[in-house]
């Protein structure tokens, strides 16, 4: 059997990861699709869906599918092109929802690579999964000029949400629960701070240390 998922094409921040498995033997294998390819240009040609072609295929070289296996493949828009690339080519597929193993593995993967991109982890346990995308747009502006390029800048909502005129200014926590989005550390108890205020759908805050 081998199961094939994606996670991450929900999330503002980051590419996509795509990741095919087989349970039996727990062999793994997974790609990210670069975020380039949600830029307005390449989002609106929908190169990253033939991007998710590419990388099962590069998966079941690897791995050395056969057309003989069992292969479920989930029923989301990301595997529109690959569903008919494994049709036509004979491989026995079937569309569906895909659950354990894969699911908590890929999503595990996605957040490891969203780590390294710089979001905090405690900040991720915050926003839940899949990710959510005002919260999202915070981190994104704590260090808005140097973050947009890790967003999925061909989404509509993008385009609503970006560039928004920041109001900063500087302001005392007493108590304070949250990590500098900036730096990612936590923000003590009575510091001051740097506050960046902006305008959606409603009005965001965002914290991070008075000198980040």
């Amino acid at each position: 059997m081998i199961q094939i998922d994606d996670a991450g094409s929900g999330s503002l921040v980051g590419g996509t990861c795509i990741g095919v498995l087989r349970p039996e033997s727990g062999e793994f294998y997974y790609e990210i699709i670069p975020v380039r390819l949600y830029n307005e240009e390449n989002f609106k040609k929908k190169e990253y869906i033939y991007y998710t072609t590419n990388v099962i295929k590069n998966a079941f070289n690897h791995m050395g599918v056969s057309r003989s296996e069992e292969i479920a493949i989930c029923q989301g828009y990301m595997f529109e092109d690959a569903r008919v690339y494994l049709k036509e080519n004979g491989f026995n597929v079937e569309s569906g929802k895909i659950g354990d193993p894969l699911q908590p593995l890929i999503e595990k993967t996605f957040e490891d690579y969203t780590i390294s991109l710089g979001l905090p982890r405690d900040f991720i346990a915050y926003t839940k999964y899949p990710f959510h995308f005002h919260r999202l747009l915070k981190w994104v502006y704590a260090d808005y000029e140097n973050r947009t390029a890790l967003c999925k800048t061909g989404w509509k909502s993008w385009g609503k949400c970006s560039g928004m005129a920041r109001n900063v200014y500087y302001d005392k926590l007493l108590r304070s629960n949250y990590v500098c989005l900036k730096c990612g550390n936590r923000i003590p108890d009575n510091s001051r701070v740097k506050v960046i205020k902006f305008f959606t759908d409603k009005v965001n805050y965002v914290y991070i240390h008075k000198n980040c």
